[in-house]
């Protein structure tokens, strides 16, 4: 079975980044192309490379042995991929704060775990620690997740039953433009055909399994903004305001969102601690802290509080 582009991507990107040495092309197509003939492993693997070469991956060739003109080999450095320290914007980084998100989503999640499994399996030294460049945090958790983000990739038109609290399911047809976070809530924004009309719809609200139609049925609007309809047409969530002790040096997005910022003499456990007043909607918050680990502890609101170890406990007691 053919590997998905998206998929085969990941997967050359996380070998050729773990790796402590170049890794030959031979040792590539056979972890990574397997049953491929000679004409379109070459093909394959040249267009990929360059396709991570496009997107500012540097993909390093070099011999495997100095002393010897034998088969070059490949690999990518992790200090040449990571990016250097950068100033963002409250806006900009809630934009990669939501790109990191998607990035968890457990359908790339397995890819990077498979790509690994394989690795170790033929043997091949590996530095996971690299992984940490693009090691993502949050996932999407709503069933329908898959099928819409795939359906706004190949622009498969979606059929599903969509229901309101206390609503009886509806029947609805969409032409997707694209799945985007907003108020810590996932929507599929598109063009829903029965009315004709730009719409979004809450993906937790999406009942039974969406059906799919053919790819490439129709096109997305040149200058479509997912974000800016997300805000236009989805109900507004209500903010709340959250007082958050923060270990300094973490939580940088809840720092350039926060309201305010005041050093603390002493704090919860070891190392220096800052009181950070931040307003958001709740789901966000939430998302955050248990984002942040054992760095980021709630002082206020209790809801928040008690959601947080909820999610927490629940999480242990899955794991028992």
């Amino acid at each position: 079975m053919a590997v998905p582009k998206t998929e085969r991507l990941m997967n050359l990107l996380i070998m050729l980044l773990v790796q402590r040495h170049y890794i030959p092309k031979g040792r590539i197509r056979e972890i990574l192309y397997p049953g491929q003939s000679d004409e379109a492993f070459e093909k394959m693997f040249e267009r990929d490379k360059e396709e991570l070469r496009s997107l500012g991956v540097p993909v390093e060739v070099g011999m495997m042995d100095a002393l010897f003109d034998d088969e070059p080999g490949y690999r990518i450095r992790p200090d040449q991929f990571a990016l250097p320290d950068i100033s963002l914007t409250a806006d900009e980084a809630a934009v990669v704060g939501l790109a990191t998100k998607v990035w968890e989503h457990a359908r790339l999640a397995d890819a990077t775990t498979e790509a690994v499994r394989k690795l170790t399996a033929a043997g091949i030294d590996v530095d996971v620690a690299a992984l940490d460049l693009v090691e993502p945090r949050l996932g999407a958790d709503e069933p329908a997740f898959d099928v819409f983000w795939e359906a706004a990739l190949e622009r498969r038109p979606v059929e599903f039953d969509y229901a309101r609290p206390g609503e009886t399911p509806s029947r609805r047809h969409l032409q997707p433009w694209g799945v985007v976070r907003f108020s810590g809530r996932w929507y599929v924004v598109g063009y829903d055909t029965d009315r004709g009309e730009e719409r979004v719809f809450r993906l937790s609200r999406v009942q039974g399994d969406p059906a799919t139609g053919e790819a490439g049925s129709y096109d997305v609007p040149p200058d479509v903004n997912l974000r800016e309809a997300a805000r236009r047409l989805a109900p507004p969530v209500p903010e709340s305001r959250a007082v958050l002790l923060v270990r300094s040096g973490a939580g940088h997005v809840l720092r350039r969102l926060a309201d305010s910022v005041v050093p603390l003499p002493t704090g919860p456990g070891e190392g220096d601690w800052d009181r950070v007043v931040v307003t958001r909607a709740p789901a966000d918050l939430v998302g955050e802290v248990l984002a942040h680990g054992p760095d980021v502890y709630v002082e206020e609101p209790a809801e928040l509080r008690e959601e947080v170890v909820r999610r927490l406990t629940a999480t242990v007691e899955a794991a028992r």
